[in-house]
């Protein structure tokens, strides 16, 4: 992002806290404010295309032509999927997104179709202005792209793992819309490319994405909440990681402290090497081994 854009997305931010601390009955006080808010907004968005972050998705299969065309209708379901599953992914990385109800940030994680990307057909995207990226370091417009792609290319590719290690970190239900997204594809017998920065994976073929599409099914992605009787060896509160081992054997798990823990040295000053029942979450993709992560300290007794 450049100097300008910095400049009038601080700008933005300033305004939006002013305005939030300003009741909604002092029209004449706010008046100014929302009329700069809305000048500052339009001079960010007139800012060249350039400073806008891209992506293609482009399609091969039976709904395609080519680089000539791609059936309406698919063209637009897939485009709509694509999107949900963006948004999705975004909110799951900002800690926002819950099991049920709407998805948080929705209107600040749209995608803009800008143009056919050619090579086979496809769109490009441009990201969220720069506004919305600005001020959430957690939950970046780029991060979730990037989550996309190796979601695409790991569940091709990669390990069971490897897959679990992203599900982690951005929620299953961010994944269930990755994989509404591929399930559409495979039902119109397609398969997709992701271009996104430095980062590009292509489906080769139906079968690939076949298995893909399976691999973030459901069915092979256990959740579940689990009891753990045992004692905290050690916590890093920095890199939010903990080793607990178990009473009743001499296993040892080692897991994550979720972002909602807001002081997690709390577990090295409260709990460490005491008898504690903790609460854990557990994510498993197939037949990888299981991720451990304490959701909060209220799941943690004495």
């Amino acid at each position: 992002m450049n100097n300008e854009a910095l400049s009038l997305a601080s700008e933005i931010n300033e305004l939006e806290t002013l305005l939030a601390s300003i009741p909604v009955d002092n029209i004449i006080e706010r008046m100014s404010l929302e009329s700069r808010l809305a000048f500052v907004r339009a001079a960010l968005a007139a800012l060249p295309q350039q400073f806008r972050q891209k992506a293609k998705l482009t399609f091969r299969g039976k709904p395609v032509f080519g680089s000539h065309g791609i059936v309406a209708d698919f063209g637009g379901k897939a485009a709509g999927a694509f999107s949900d599953a963006f948004a999705a992914v975004a909110a799951g990385l900002s800690q926002g997104l819950s099991d049920m109800g709407p998805i948080p940030n929705r209107d600040k994680n749209q995608l803009l179709i800008t143009g056919t990307a050619i090579g086979s057909f496809g769109f490009e995207f441009e990201l969220p202005a720069p506004e919305l990226m600005l001020f959430d370091e957690d939950s970046k417009p780029q991060d979730a792209m990037e989550k996309i792609e190796a979601l695409f290319r790991l569940a091709a590719e990669g390990t069971d793992d490897e897959v679990t290690e992203v599900i982690e970190e951005v929620h299953p239900r961010a994944v269930r819309k990755v994989y509404e997204f591929l399930e559409l594809l495979v039902q119109q017998q397609a398969w997709c490319g992701l271009e996104f920065a430095n980062h590009a994976f292509r489906y080769t073929d139906l079968a690939q994405i076949e298995t893909s599409c399976s691999r973030l099914k459901a069915d092979n992605i256990q959740e579940r909440e689990q009891a753990y009787r045992g004692e905290f060896q050690g916590v890093l509160p920095a890199g939010r990681t903990f080793e607990f081992k178990l009473a009743d054997q001499n296993g040892l798990i080692k897991g994550k402290i979720d972002r909602a823990v807001a002081n997690a040295d709390v577990l090295n000053r409260e709990w460490l090497h005491k008898p504690v029942t903790v609460k854990l979450g557990v994510i498993q993709v197939g037949q990888g081994r299981p991720r451990y992560t304490l959701m909060s300290l209220d799941d943690v007794n004495g």
